[in-house]
């Protein structure tokens, strides 16, 4: 077996941080890096976040022990604050959101202490937007931004080919606040339109509304090719793909201003301002029925940094040398 560069740790609780993670390690193996993957195992259902964070903190903590036996890396990276907190060994933290900002009072009794002294031993912090860093108030310097890259899932359609109005995902409708987008659609619609909501088989169809229910990735993007507008109102948002994906398969995007990181939210104001806000049926009519000219040229443009080439260019100029230095 040849030696290993960088082993990277990541949590398994979601499909989210499965698919992030692996393209951290693509990037780390297109730059020429011998990396190593490990996914934390999955951690029983309990009842408060604390707890939760707990479990899957030690879960990670195990995997990486394990891999560092086997493998003997040179440098580690953690895929989240929380696999970060137990670490064995200090590494570098790749993380969506600080528990400073989405563990408030009593739900990161002891996560919160613990995140500033890994965030202060950590050989490099790589926070996934500008915004995941902002509750710490510059306290950790020289952060490199590593965004989760997206790529159009195929050719992007127009015309006749977007046949579906709008699109949700509600892969927890709870948090998704599904049953906003609903009553803001049953407001906005139009006879003849739908809204498709993915993700979720937990809703009867009604008039205008279509329930896909949880799709393969490749069967959800290119249901996002045919949207002319994606629907989000997160409770809070750390990152956001699913938003980054619908913009750059062509999709408007209508938003609550949501709190959280959320990377989509800053572009999709640049892109238009209507379109993000809590008056979400008035947004939705107006991306159907008066949208911006060049909207989807002016969304590829803004979506540059957040390509799989862009990301290759920071892991190989900003992220190796301080990780891996000569």
């Amino acid at each position: 077996m040849g030696s290993t560069d960088v082993l990277v740790v990541s949590l398994g609780t979601t499909s989210g941080w499965r698919a992030s993670s692996a393209e951290l390690a693509g990037a780390l193996s297109r730059a020429g890096v011998n990396v190593v993957l490990v996914i934390a195992g999955p951690v029983p259902r309990v009842r408060t976040f604390a707890l939760t964070d707990l479990l899957e903190a030690l879960a990670s903590r195990r995997a990486a022990e394990a891999a560092i036996a086997a493998h003997q890396p040179r440098s580690i990276i953690y895929c989240s604050i929380t696999a970060a907190l137990l670490g064995p060994v200090p590494g570098a933290i790749w993380l969506d959101s600080t528990a400073r900002e989405n563990r408030p009072g009593r739900h990161g009794i002891w996560q919160r202490s613990l995140e500033r002294r890994r965030l202060s031993e950590a050989l490099l912090v790589m926070p996934m937007s500008v915004g995941a860093m902002a509750p710490l108030r510059d306290r950790y310097v020289d952060p490199v931004v590593v965004p989760v890259p997206v790529e159009p899932s195929g050719p992007l359609g127009t015309g006749a080919a977007r046949d579906v109005a709008a699109l949700a995902y509600a892969g927890d409708p709870v948090k998704r606040r599904l049953d906003v987008i609903l009553a803001a659609w049953a407001r906005a619609r139009r006879e003849g339109e739908t809204l498709v909501v993915a993700g979720t088989d937990a809703l009867e169809p009604r008039e205008g509304v279509e329930v896909a229910g949880r799709l393969p990735p490749a069967e959800y993007r290119a249901l996002l090719r045919r949207a002319r507008v994606f629907v989000a109102a997160p409770r809070r948002e750390d990152y956001g793909i699913a938003a980054l994906e619908a913009l750059v398969d062509g999709c408007m995007l209508v938003s609550t201003p949501a709190p959280g990181p959320y990377a989509a939210l800053g572009l999709a104001r640049t892109l238009d301002p209507r379109l993000v806000t809590d008056e979400l049926a008035g947004a939705i009519r107006a991306a159907l029925d008066d949208p911006v000219p060049g909207y989807h040229l002016q969304a590829v443009q803004l979506l540059e940094p957040f390509r799989r080439a862009a990301v290759d260019r920071t892991i190989t100029r900003d992220v190796l040398p301080r990780l891996m230095p000569r």
